[in-house]
């Protein structure tokens, strides 16, 4: 069994992706009308750290 970091997650030892996921535990927080910004922005944070491999 894998464990888990604090914030419900599995740690991917990749900084950016950690901050990405994490962002994604601040959803309990926000209302369902808010969700969409916040889905976006990890969309975007994860294509650009994506991006940023091929470079």
């Amino acid at each position: 069994m894998t464990d888990l970091g604090e914030d419900g997650f599995t740690p991917t030892g990749r900084p950016e992706v950690d901050a990405v996921l994490a962002r994604l535990g601040e959803l309990d927080g926000v209302e369902t009308g808010g969700h969409v910004a916040v889905y976006e922005d990890v969309h975007q944070r994860l294509a650009d750290t994506l991006a940023a491999l091929d470079q």
